[in-house]
């Protein structure tokens, strides 16, 4: 879960490329912040970058029990400020990417990467919906989308979604977004109870 770039890659030539997800020559660095953050849409669903103005509407989504629980943090006005503001500088070096997810008007879900690996073509997901949203199947196509982006106009090879084997729901959203069970990471997330072990599930790019 680290956004440093590993040894290896440090080390290699220029236009170097891991085989398999890329021709060789092709390098991602810069493919991210040498544009413009998309807005993407998935039926009735709309997911647009996060906006200063959307800091109540982040207060209020963790305000909710599960997402504290899940995301181990709360959020005050001032957080979800430095919060929003992460999400913007984050894209501009390329360790993450982040979309409010809108229906009618109103944010009802999270959905994006807490990490990215440009030089191993690699990164994590994160998301979160508001509880009105729930059993709708919104994080599975929001997750989706931002997926199916990251592969085909970023170039990335392989997404990885983990979550605690005490919440059986995100293996639903996992199996739903096309991220199939990998195994089992004994004792890799931290929670307000202590350790947890974590599910792996991943997706790589269509060939």
């Amino acid at each position: 879960m680290s956004d440093s770039v590993p040894a290896s890659a440090d080390s290699a030539p220029a236009g170097w490329a891991p085989a398999g997800w890329a021709p060789a020559g092709v390098v991602l660095t810069g493919r991210l912040r040498d544009r413009p953050q998309p807005t993407l849409r998935v039926e009735e669903l709309l997911l647009r970058p996060w906006q200063s103005d959307d800091a109540e509407a982040v207060v209020d989504a963790y305000r909710d029990p599960e997402i504290r629980r899940w995301h181990v943090r709360t959020m005050t006005t001032a957080d979800a400020l430095e919060w929003l503001a992460q999400r913007a500088a984050r894209w501009r070096v390329e360790t993450g990417a982040d979309w409010a997810v809108i229906r009618t008007g109103r944010v009802v879900g999270r959905a994006g990467f807490r990490s990215i690996q440009l030089a191993e073509a690699q990164a994590e997901v994160a998301y979160w919906t508001v509880p009105a949203a729930r059993g709708q199947n919104i994080a599975a196509r929001a997750i989706g989308a931002v997926a199916d982006w990251m592969f085909t106009e970023i170039g990335l090879h392989r997404l990885e979604l983990n979550h605690s084997i005490g919440n059986p729901t995100s293996c639903r959203v996992a199996e739903k977004a096309g991220f199939d069970y990998e195994g089992t990471r004994r004792q890799q997330g931290w929670h307000a109870d202590g350790w947890h072990d974590m599910h792996l599930h991943a997706r790589l790019a269509p060939r």
